[in-house]
């Protein structure tokens, strides 16, 4: 929840700018608020986390990092979206469509996540590693203007 909130709080500021409806611009502000307070209040949690370590410096995510945690997030609504789907649909070509599309879709977080965890940026086996990523990401997306 951490990682899928900091993405998308990151994703909100960097849109700020675009927005030039004055009352959509509100709504962002609102969501950048809500989701600020949740990172605030899940960080809390981490330091009791068995395993839970800070990052080397080197070690911090260069922008691809964090486009590349955007698209897995994609990827993950999309295999949890087509599978309900599929429970949703009573005509059987339209289940079949969506079940083939789901076989796609799930072959698609497999590479996202390898590519991912090859250049570090996703260290699934290593759970301090992880947590440390997780506040990292959700103290710069914290510390982002918008």
């Amino acid at each position: 929840m951490v990682a899928f909130q900091s993405v998308g709080l990151m994703k909100l500021k960097m849109s700020m700018k675009k927005i030039t409806d004055t009352e959509l611009k509100e709504l962002y502000k609102k969501c950048i608020h809500d989701l600020e307070g949740n990172l605030r209040a899940l960080l809390k949690f981490y330091p009791s986390a068995a395993g839970h370590q800070a990052r080397d410096e080197e070690d911090v995510r260069e922008d691809a990092g964090f486009f590349a945690g955007d698209l897995l997030g994609l990827s993950k609504a999309l295999v949890r979206n087509l599978s309900m789907a599929i429970m949703e649909t009573a005509t059987p070509a339209l289940r079949k469509t969506f079940t083939d599309q789901l076989l796609v879709a799930i072959h698609g977080h497999e590479r996202i996540f390898k590519y991912m965890h090859k250049h570090g940026y996703y260290p699934a086996y290593d759970l301090g590693l992880m947590l440390g990523h997780d506040i990292e990401n959700a103290q710069k997306a914290l510390k982002m203007g918008y």
